[in-house]
């Protein structure tokens, strides 16, 4: 696929990290030089110097013969244009922007997205995403992956055995005996560093990470027994500001069981822009690092402590100060891939900016027929959500007749708003939706078998 991303800050350099590990032949654009230099030291991309906003720019970059437009620079107005040339000057077929002003998303303007007067495919706001995925594990509190699919009766789940979980060193197979209440789905487990799709042979282990499907009235059954209940949040300390902290802080707001916001921004303007536009979160303008800023967020009574900083090193040493200081679960965005390597720190519970902005492309740039897509943390794997429709050349037959690649299962199937963990030899009837985890590797079988 030829590809043209225009932006190579922080959401450009985590999309094209992502794209690049497939065979995708991908035109970077920045007016940004240093940009360009980092993104071309780190990926093998065609860097161009100017504005993807510019029609010379986008002829130099070949924009007639590409496939995909990825408008993600930091100025909306910059992202709206560039998809308006690449929609009446070059054809592209494919055109995503980011957004993120708000007042775009407004009800008074609901015509301006529609399909006969939007250059646009798509519009993804990076910032809100990550925002509602920090709100998602502060609402099931230890989570490392709290999503819903299937119209918001399946959940995917990720969870890290402790040393006191009663279910490890038992075989998946067994656990029912166990614990009859958990009744869920295994996608994959990390140890080590690695990935696999368990079998039923296989067993927990301490330190795992284990992500699984269950149905939404179950969860908390599914939580009880990997004996990980924990009290709800009531007061969250947020360190950094920008769009992330003020769309996850309204979120809070609008969450009675959350008694108390405090937001630590270093930068003054910054937090005058905060205070004025949130209700009831206290706004404190200072570093982190200072004694008595740290004393007045009050991290000691903290439920949960979030660090979603630009800086990935302050990030990365803010899990271990807030725990020192008494915070009862700390939460941390990461921004750069080349920190994953780094990121098992133990209770500790990482945010990955390029899966969370990738899942909102995902859908677009697979070629499958997939309702809804996420890439789970650390680039491991993808779940799809498929629908098969009247020409897929999969109904009738059974899950076990399907050439499933390695590394990939069908977990879970939704027909007539009922959910289920199928046996092999169900059989696949029309608008059957299958939830299916994809090994990073196996990708584009996967495509290719629901294409």
């Amino acid at each position: 696929m030829k590809i043209i991303i225009g932006g190579a800050g922080n959401i450009g350099a985590s999309i094209i990290g992502y794209l690049t590990q497939g065979s995708n032949d991908i035109v970077v654009i920045d007016n940004n030089s240093k940009n360009l230099d980092e993104i071309s030291k780190n990926w093998d991309v065609r860097p161009i110097l100017g504005s993807v906003s510019h029609p010379g720019t986008l002829k130099n970059a070949n924009a007639g013969g590409t496939d995909l437009l990825l408008a993600v620079t930091d100025s909306d107005e910059v992202n709206i244009v560039a998809c308006q040339l690449a929609h009446t000057l070059f054809d592209i077929p494919e055109k995503i922007a980011r957004l993120d002003n708000e007042e775009f998303f407004s009800p008074d303007w609901a015509d301006l997205y529609n399909s006969s007067n939007s250059p646009m495919d798509l519009i993804i706001s990076p910032d809100s995403s990550i925002a509602s995925a920090v709100y998602n594990l502060i609402k099931l509190p230890g989570a490392l992956e709290n999503l819903v699919l299937c119209n918001e009766n399946l959940k995917l789940v990720g969870l890290r055995c402790g040393k006191k979980c009663p279910l490890i060193k038992t075989p998946l197979g067994q656990l029912s005996l166990l614990a009859p209440e958990l009744d869920v789905s295994f996608v994959n487990i990390i140890r080590g560093g690695t990935s696999f799709v368990p079998r039923d042979e296989d067993i927990l282990n301490e330190g795992d990470d284990v992500y699984f499907l269950v149905e939404k009235t179950k969860l908390y059954d599914a939580i009880h027994a990997f004996d990980l209940d924990k009290p709800m949040v009531e007061r969250v300390v947020i360190f950094g500001g920008g769009r992330v902290a003020l769309n996850l802080a309204r979120k809070l707001e609008r969450d009675d069981n959350i008694l108390s916001i405090k937001i630590v921004e270093s930068d003054a303007k910054e937090a005058r822009y905060l205070a004025k536009y949130l209700n009831r979160t206290s706004v404190i303008n200072g570093e982190f690092m200072n004694d008595a800023i740290i004393q007045e967020a009050g991290v000691e009574n903290a439920d949960v402590a979030v660090s979603i900083t630009e800086s990935d090193k302050d990030n990365m040493l803010f899990p271990l100060l807030a725990k020192s200081l008494g915070a009862t679960s700390t939460i941390s965005l990461i921004n750069s891939r080349a920190y994953t390597s780094l990121l098992d720190t133990p209770d500790n519970v990482w945010v990955d900016r390029s899966s969370v902005t990738i899942s909102n492309i995902l859908k677009e740039i697979r070629k499958a027929r997939i309702i809804k897509a996420h890439s789970l943390g650390r680039g491991f794997g993808e779940i799809w959500e498929v629908k098969i429709t009247e020409n897929s050349k999969l109904l009738e037959k059974k899950l076990s007749s399907l050439k499933m690649p390695p590394n990939s299962k069908i977990c879970a199937l939704y027909r007539d708003e009922n959910i289920s963990f199928p046996p092999p030899d169900e059989k696949i009837r029309l608008n059957d939706r299958f939830v299916v985890y994809i090994g990073a590797d196996a990708v584009k079988k996967a495509e290719k078998l629901f294409s």
